[in-house]
């Protein structure tokens, strides 16, 4: 339903403009098929999700250069993609706590509620911040730690994660739990 349409329009967004990010992104996009088997239903939207999560730092996209909700009115303005999944790009990995950082909260609430699927939301985290900038596995608070490094502490992005890493942790943490409780 979603996966080649979400891969192709990821693909051509950042491959060529932004290879580290793409990196990044398809690394996140494998874990979310490995994460999906604790979604049922949702796996493939959580799969789309993952793969399109960074689509808005793509620099024709960058407008108000925060990336969840750059990408987000990209999807659904030039592909009118499904509302569930514009959501979850709009408010991957705690967005709204970097919003209010840069004064966007009120545009990203009223155009992009958080959607309402605890586990899906954070399956999301999950596969983000498990995620090296290259693609490669890691934990997340080695992840949070990386983000502090490249971006600094006084920068918005420092701000952000400082104040995401507790809830990062802890969806990181419940994923974790519902994936060891699978049936082998």
């Amino acid at each position: 339903m979603f996966g080649d349409w979400a891969m192709e329009v990821a693909e051509a967004e950042l491959s060529s403009t932004l290879p580290r990010r793409w990196a990044h992104t398809q690394g996140v996009g494998q874990r979310a098929v490995k994460v999906g088997q604790i979604l049922g239903q949702d796996a493939t939207l959580l799969v789309a999700a993952a793969t399109l999560h960074d689509v808005g730092y793509a620099p024709r996209l960058a407008v108000t250069g925060f990336h969840p909700l750059d990408g987000a009115r990209f999807l659904r303005d030039e592909h009118g993609a499904d509302e569930r999944l514009v959501r979850l790009v709009a408010n991957h990995s705690f967005a709204l706590l970097e919003a209010e950082e840069r004064s966007l909260r009120e545009e990203l609430v009223s155009e992009f509620p958080i959607l309402k699927r605890p586990l899906l939301v954070d399956a999301l985290v999950y596969c983000d911040m498990t995620t090296t900038p290259d693609g490669g596995r890691t934990t997340a608070e080695e992840r949070v730690a990386e983000i502090r490094g490249r971006y600094g502490d006084d920068s918005v992005v420092g701000r952000f994660i400082r104040r995401a890493a507790p809830e990062i942790f802890a969806s990181v943490e419940r994923v974790e739990a519902a994936l060891a409780a699978q049936p082998r």
